[in-house]
């Protein structure tokens, strides 16, 4: 048999050796390729270290107040986003406020792109500012400094837009989340709505069998770890030691398929990657102290949600003093801060859905089927979906009647009605949920028991490092020790051992200049390149095989340990439940008791308001296109002419007290519409009005609803055409299996 006729596989021999020789070439020129990506992430480190490290924002910006410049002195500072030529921000829209976790990494993730928080803010015409920080915190600096400072941030960019209609919405990304919901119960008058992205707020929750973070404080034996990190930095905690616990969490992503992707897409990934590594590798420091305040009170003492952390001045974190309209974002493919971390806390603090109607507040929450805890802040797909719709949703959001709702957010259908009136590619809506619709998301809580006898070790074993190891920890520790172990973390010495700062990588550029002149990619149908991708999806089945195997045994070890037959058996579980200050208490009554004072008071607006109520009641559901219809028929009906010189925050807030009303004494709000309402053609005015601005169906000459009946009644109106339906419930297989994706 002759040589042109031998075949290996089926394939020509000369096309095996072709394909071999294709594969070889594109392998090899990759590796350079890689190398020189490696070395440039290296040299942008080191970089953007001698620079100060400053926030990776893609938006020109300007300093106007340096908070170490302040009474109370901090490492944070207001930034203003100067506007460009394609965006120009209108003075008479609510401000937004953008505040990036201090996690470990530097500030500017949440405008590190176009498609961003801060870029749709931007697009919609809001003016923007941004709350960076600095590498190095200001000696002695507490975590109640840093709520001042960002409290007089947000005055000032109050004071900064006086002709803006309401307070500057503010939106705080993981650890600002928190931080932002605890200044907003201190201070419940300073900020519009407040928007918690990937914000942990309740640190013990989760589902049984997921979410391993969460043990991590109970396997390590408490605080007493970060209280010698502290100290071994000479007083400053190290953040590269969280970002190495983000990303001990998933090894397969950490040790291959963030690198792989780079390696088998580096002649167009190379610059992303950049992009995100500059601020993936900005390691910021922390003091010690603040750092052991928020392991000891908020992640291992889990005292926000349950209203029991109190400031040094003695002021209580109640969460449900915020008066504020609270939107939670989150995701169920997050595996830092599970949908459960960022819910539960309704939970905690209110017993069912009537206690969130009758303290005034509303909560809104969106949850995302996949995105990951940093897509949250930084996928341009999230930022032009849920982000982009939260932003033209909260006028809405600050007008509906107290209670908790799902932001559900759909695509767009061509033909539906109104739709003129809706602005970008997607519908939403508002739809009513309860505690068990949340409660359906967990897992009865049946674990988090076992943290109470965390917390209580932790306490002893911090204490016992303190008293008999302190001592010789700070006696051998400076700041050149610290500086050194600093530079010496495996994640910085990582980027320098690939910078040019090492001799071995003197001639990478040169040979990726070459190999990019004459790049030579292996075809997509080259066997070799499936073998690959092949041997790649193995390597990450092999890993995450791991770190289930890792997480299963710390979890099962976690329970043997805290658990009944353990140390919870000396530390049983506490209540833990919130208690109730006693002084808003009496605020929510007296402002109760003004309200029904107030039933009888109004007119045609009043009146028109609380059938619009009613509905909405009833059908337990709100569309975004009946707030732009009301806005519009406002401007237009005469007999609303009386509220057009109202604010939209008055206006607001006129609806919202009818919609309390209703809540507080149904019978007495709708006895009370003929007053409102004396003649037939005010009543025939204010049901046209409603049946419009509610989107009712071609024919439907009445409202509906149990509560719209009682209205029809009372105003001689005649029987509603038929009964609301409410909506069924949403269904996610995640939300009883507490799968994360």
């Amino acid at each position: 048999m002759s040589n042109e006729t031998k075949r290996a596989n089926g394939v020509p021999a000369s096309n095996v050796a072709t394909t071999v020789w294709e594969y070889w070439v594109d392998a090899v020129q990759r590796q350079i390729l890689y190398l020189d990506v490696m070395r440039r992430r290296g040299n942008q480190f080191l970089e953007h270290q001698s620079e100060g490290n400053p926030p990776v924002l893609q938006f020109e910006h300007e300093m106007l107040i340096d908070g170490r410049t302040l009474e109370r002195p901090c490492n944070y500072a207001l930034l203003r986003i100067v506007p460009d030529d394609e965006t120009a921000a209108d003075v008479t829209l609510r401000p937004f406020v953008v505040i990036d976790p201090r996690a470990g990494h530097g500030p500017g993730i949440g405008g590190s792109k176009h498609d961003s928080q801060v870029g749709v803010a931007l697009r919609a015409g809001h003016p923007v500012y941004f709350v960076t920080f600095f590498p190095e915190p200001v000696p002695g600096q507490t975590l109640s400094d840093v709520a001042a400072a960002e409290a007089h941030f947000i005055e000032e960019v109050t004071r900064r837009h006086p002709e803006a209609p309401a307070k500057p919405c503010v939106i705080g990304n993981c650890q600002a989340g928190w931080a932002v919901a605890a200044l907003a119960s201190i201070v419940p008058d300073l900020v519009g709505p407040i928007l918690l992205n990937g914000a942990p707020m309740s640190y013990w929750a989760g589902v049984d069998g997921k979410n391993p973070m969460r043990y991590s404080g109970g396997l390590l034996g408490g605080k007493w770890l970060a209280s010698l990190a502290g100290e071994l930095g000479n007083g400053r905690f190290d953040g590269a030691h969280l970002v190495a616990n983000f990303e001990n969490l998933n090894p397969a992503n950490t040790l291959w398929t963030k690198q792989y992707n780079l390696y088998s897409r580096v002649d167009t990934e190379s610059e992303r990657y950049l992009g995100f590594e500059k601020w993936w590798g900005g390691f910021f420091l922390m003091n010690a102290e603040e750092m052991d305040a928020i392991v000891s009170e908020l992640f291992i003492g889990n005292r926000l949600a349950s209203g029991s952390l109190t400031t040094k001045d003695g002021s209580r974190l109640d969460l449900r003093n915020i008066r504020s309209p609270i939107v939670v974002f989150a995701s169920w493919g997050d595996n830092i801060t599970p949908p459960q971390q960022a819910l539960n806390w309704i939970i905690d603090l209110y017993e069912d859905e009537e206690q969130i109607t009758r303290n005034g507040q509303t909560i809104v929450y969106v949850l995302h089927e996949d995105i990951g805890h940093l897509g949250i802040f930084v996928s341009g797909k999230v930022a032009k979906k849920e982000h982009a719709e939260i932003v033209q949703t909260l006028d809405l959001i600050e007008a509906l009647p107290p209670g908790l709702y799902e932001m559900v957010i759909e695509p767009k259908i061509p033909g539906i009605k109104h739709e003129d009136l809706v602005p970008g590619d997607f519908i939403v809506q508002l739809e009513g949920r309860t505690i068990a619709d949340l409660q359906a998301l967990d897992d009865k809580q049946r674990d988090e028991e076992y943290f109470t006898a965390v917390e209580r070790i932790s306490q002893m074993n911090d204490w016992l490092y303190r008293t008999f190891a302190s001592p010789w920890v700070r006696a051998t520790s400076n700041e050149w020790t610290a500086a050194w172990m600093r530079w010496m973390h495996p994640l910085r010495f990582e980027r320098r051992m690939f910078s040019d700062q090492n001799p071995l990588m003197q001639g990478v550029a040169g040979l990726a200049e070459g190999v990019a002149a004459n790049r030579q990619a292996a075809s997509t149908d080259n066997f070799l390149v499936g073998l690959e991708r092949d041997t790649s999806s193995f390597i990450v089945d092999a890993l995450d095989a791991y770190r289930d195997t890792r997480d299963d045994f710390g979890r099962n070890l976690f329970k043997l340990v805290y658990g009944p037959f353990g140390l919870g058996a000396l530390f049983p579980p506490e209540d833990r439940g919130p208690r109730h200050d006693p002084v808003h208490i009496e605020e929510i009554e007296a402002y109760a008791h003004s309200l029904l004072e107030r039933i009888e008071e109004g007119g045609f607006a009043e009146g028109v308001m609380r059938m619009i109520a009613a509905n909405m009641t009833d059908e337990r559901r709100v569309d975004r296109r009946s707030a732009l219809l009301a806005r519009k028929i406002l401007g237009e009906h005469p007999r609303l002419a009386q509220i057009s010189d109202l604010t939209p925050t008055e206006r607001r807030r006129m609806f919202k007290d009818q919609a309390l009303m209703l809540y507080l004494d149904s019978e007495s709000a709708i006895a009370a519409l003929p007053k409102l309402l004396p003649t037939q053609a005010e009543r025939d005015d204010a049901v046209a009005i409603a049946i419009d601005v509610l989107m009712a169906e071609p024919g439907d000459e009445q409202l509906k609803g149990p509560l719209a009946t009682k209205i029809a009644s009372v105003l001689g109106l005649g029987a509603p055409t038929k009964p609301a339906a409410k909506p069924a419930p949403r269904t996610r297989s995640r939300r009883t299996t507490g799968k994360v994706a």
